[in-house]
């Protein structure tokens, strides 16, 4: 899959690394006792009498011998087995061997093509890790995926502790710890999950994850709106039924499934479609959730812990999730990133810090930076990015890749307007000075007091009366600093977009940045040591003439289908610049050798060409 660069997709159903002894040795083995009258005080040592072992291959064990009573004993030092029937295909550690062979070239699997694992049966030991190595799970109910087995724990802890696999790694502990990302029943929902999950893949590493021709426009309205009050981010993706009445969501009808459902739930991440336009999308849960721990059978005093996460909010294992979904759209799928940003901020109480809030905040950082398909940040309506969650997602982390907008009704900032305004106005000093300044009755009294009067107790009364409604008008004031316009003018996003006509705005936008770098990214490949940079200048020129006959409304949509209808003038803009480069290459390489060699280089060169133009080699088309 590796050398193809083709998806691999691993069917799990084992019992871990096999373990076995050398049968052969079991029936000729003898034991030489401490005290032959007495077996309960021990024994000395094994070994294999002289006449058994003569009848062994020379490397069945290690030994050495010594004489008993005129008898020659092989005092065992390993049971090694070579030659011997019942080690074929490895009995210990060679299996481990195996098994790390296994490993490692899964996790390089997941960094350079698409993996992706379904536990039909029980996972075992090695087996339960290369699921995870390669990181995409689909989970059958009855398919737990353990490290050792429920007898072998209880064992170890000398008593009757667990009863199931599933105690261990079924579905209750693998889904709402993220191993798993999709729960089916059977066989038939887990190969139909498979082929689900490879319709947003491309075919190989090399190229683009397919567009569909979709019954559902890219210009179609996006008619649920995301309320200011708590709602289901579902309802904004897919659409929900109101009062009898069908209201379409974000997505293409029925193309986005949502996976990691049950692990950090106060973030939804799934993957769906765009006017047939495959994407990776993350969006944020905006009503409270709760995160359960289950009960340790081994602990008699452990019971279930429920936890409780606001909405709008990045937890530990929520910024996990974030991170890893980022990672596996990117890894493989080559998928174009769209995330709803609406979060306040990261919780960074005791406990969250403790478990690790900031290491998996700044894992967003990471799998943002090295993305390498186009990533749409959209603040929603009514939605706000607060703070350390806006840093986590700014253009400047990856300034070739990411482009953020936000929607007419959204806000951006440092803090929301009334934490800002404790700031800002200096605890309402200032809006006390706002007051006298506009409200007509305490202008009156400030005159009054100027002039000798004694109206202190007025002015305190009215400031009183009037405190509230002016701290709404600092809010106020505070928040039109986070609206679109202004974000627009400080270049801290692209554009302001409006919610119902965002489909075919980020669809076109999207659709002609995944075109545009993909263009980029076969240049890079053609041309050895070419930057992003340089390669989208001259994609940029190649679309040139699209772009300036399109006017800048219609670019994005022109630059898009040009490119997507031009596939062989494109293949030959990157081969002359193939070219190009190689001549650059070969001038270089000849100025840096020694005057006295140039000349024969290049008297060797042309004839190297002659040669192979006459042949019809490959050098027989270079004029």
């Amino acid at each position: 899959a590796r050398k193809k660069g083709i998806p691999r997709v691993y069917i799990a159903c084992n019992s871990g690394a096999r373990i076995g002894g050398v049968e052969e040795l079991k029936s000729i083995v003898q034991v030489e006792w401490v005290d032959s009258e007495d077996l309960l005080k021990g024994f000395k040592y094994l070994y294999i009498p002289d006449a058994d072992m003569q009848k062994l291959p020379p490397q069945a064990v290690e030994s050495h011998a010594i004489s008993v009573n005129g008898e020659t004993r092989h005092v065992l030092d390993a049971v090694i087995g070579a030659g011997l029937a019942s080690t074929k295909g490895g009995v210990g550690v060679e299996c481990l061997q195996g098994s790390g062979l296994i490993a490692g070239e899964t996790s390089r699997a997941y960094e350079e093509t698409f993996t992706l694992s379904y536990a039909t049966g029980r996972s075992v030991g090695i087996g339960a890790y290369l699921n995870r190595l390669g990181q995409r799970n689909i989970q059958m109910v009855h398919g737990p995926m353990i490290l050792t087995g429920a007898e072998m724990l209880n064992k170890v802890l000398g008593q009757q502790v667990y009863t199931t696999m599933d105690q261990l790694g079924g579905p209750h502990i693998m889904v709402p710890n993220g191993v798993t990302h999709e729960l089916v029943q059977n066989d038939q929902d887990g190969v139909e999950a498979i082929l689900r999950w490879l319709s947003f893949v491309p075919q190989n590493v090399l190229t683009i994850p397919p567009m569909i021709s979709s019954r559902d426009p890219a210009s179609r309205r996006v008619q649920f709106t995301p309320t200011k009050s708590p709602y289901d981010p579902r309802h904004m993706l897919t659409g929900v039924n109101v009062d009898g009445e069908w209201q379409a969501g974000f997505c293409d009808d029925g193309s986005f499934h949502e996976y990691l459902a049950g692990w950090g739930k106060s973030v939804v991440v799934g993957r769906g479609r765009l006017g047939g336009m495959p994407l990776g999308i993350v969006a944020v849960e905006t009503r409270g959730m709760e995160r359960r721990i289950p009960a340790d059978p081994q602990e008699a005093n452990s019971s279930d812990v429920v936890e409780i996460q606001a909405g709008q909010v990045w937890y530990p294992d929520s910024a996990y999730k974030t991170a890893q979904a980022i990672r596996d759209f990117n890894h493989g799928e080559h998928l174009p990133l769209l995330i709803f940003a609406n979060w306040r901020g990261f919780s960074g109480g005791t406990r969250d810090m403790f478990a690790e809030v900031l290491k998996y905040g700044s894992m967003i950082v990471d799998a943002l930076v090295e993305y390498k398909q186009p990533v749409t940040i959209y603040i929603p309506p009514n939605g706000e990015l607060r703070g350390g969650a806006w840093v986590v997602l700014d253009p400047k982390i990856n300034m070739e890749q990411i482009e953020m907008f936000a929607d007419v009704e959204a806000r951006g900032g440092i803090l929301e307007p009334p934490a800002a305004a404790e700031v800002y106005f200096k605890k309402d000093k200032q809006v006390v000075e706002m007051m006298h300044r506009c409200d007509d009755a305490l202008k009156q009294l400030d005159i009054r007091q100027a002039k000798g009067e004694d109206v202190a107790r007025e002015i305190q009364q009215r400031e009183k009366l009037l405190l509230p409604v002016y701290q709404q008008v600092a809010w106020e004031y505070c928040d039109l600093h986070d609206r679109a316009p202004r974000m627009k003018s400080v270049g801290a996003i692209r554009d302001g977009l409006s919610w119902a006509g965002s489909r075919e705005y980020l669809h076109w936008r999207i659709r002609r940045r995944v075109q545009e770098n993909s263009v980029a990214r076969q240049l890079m490949r053609a041309v050895s040591g070419m930057s992003y940079a340089s390669a989208m200048e001259v994609v940029t020129d190649l679309c040139s003439e699209a772009a300036a006959a399109a006017g800048a409304e219609a670019e994005d949509r022109a630059v898009a289908t040009w490119i997507e209808e031009n596939r062989s003038e494109v293949q030959l803009r990157i081969e002359r610049e193939r070219q190009r480069a190689t001549e650059e290459e070969v001038y270089r390489l000849v100025s840096s050798l020694p005057a006295a060699r140039r000349a024969e280089v290049v008297r060797d060169l042309f004839g190297y060409t002659r040669v192979a133009a006459k042949a019809g080699g490959p050098t027989s088309g270079m004029a």
